[in-house]
Order: structure tokens, then sequence, then C-alpha cells
């Protein structure tokens, strides 16, 4: 299983950050994402990083403002957000998969989602 944390309200150019415990298992070797849905968007990848070797990889939205990282040994993934915008609000999910891919169909366990919201 996965649970988010860390959402909330921020004005425009704060920061948050965001954390997915993995329980129930190692998630060591998955690839783990944030996505993120706005009302009435599909889905998107924000960040994902790679199982083994850690490469990392951003929308370009979100790019030199948001950081993935992972600690294994607490099997929990972080999404450190700065600069946050108006257009940033939305429910954020973290996801496991077998792939280091950013599309969201390749991911088979979520998590039940933080909302995010920053105002103007």
């Amino acid at each position: 299983q996965l649970q988010a944390s860390g959402g909330g309200l921020v004005q425009t150019g704060g920061s948050l950050r965001l954390s997915c415990a993995a329980s129930g298992g190692t998630f060591r070797w998955y690839a783990l994402g944030w996505f993120r849905q706005a009302p009435g968007k599909e889905r998107e990848s924000v960040a994902a990083i790679s199982g083994a070797g850690g490469v990392t990889v951003y929308a370009d939205a979100v790019k030199d403002r948001f950081t993935i990282s992972k600690d294994s040994a607490k099997n929990t993934v972080y999404l450190q957000m700065t600069g946050l915008k108006p257009e940033d609000t939305a429910v954020y999910y973290c996801a496991a998969g077998l792939r280091f891919v950013t599309s969201p169909a390749e991911y088979g366990l979520w998590g039940q989602g933080t909302l995010v919201t920053v105002s103007s």
C-alpha cells in the first residue's frame, strides 16, 4: 500500500513537501512516480524516480521547482515543491510501477492522493 501525505493550502511562491510511505513490502526496485490531477483535467505525470539507479525525470512544468527523492530504508518517496503556482493546484498521487516511465497507465499501485491548493 501507498500512503500519501503533506498536501495543504499554500500561497503562491510557497513550498510543500509531499511524502509517500509504502507498506506491505519493499519498493526498492520499483519505479516511483508522482502524478497530479486538476479538476476537469487528465492525470498527468509530475516526476518519477527509477528503482535502482535513482534516475529522475520531471514534467517541463515543474522542472527546476520540484525535486523527487526517495529513502529506501524508510520505503518512502518525497516530492519537494518550491515556487508553487496556482496552476500547481491539484490532487497529487504517488504510484509504484515495474517500469521507469511517465505514463500513468504503467503504474499499477496507487496511493489515495493528497490535495495541494495554491492561492494567488
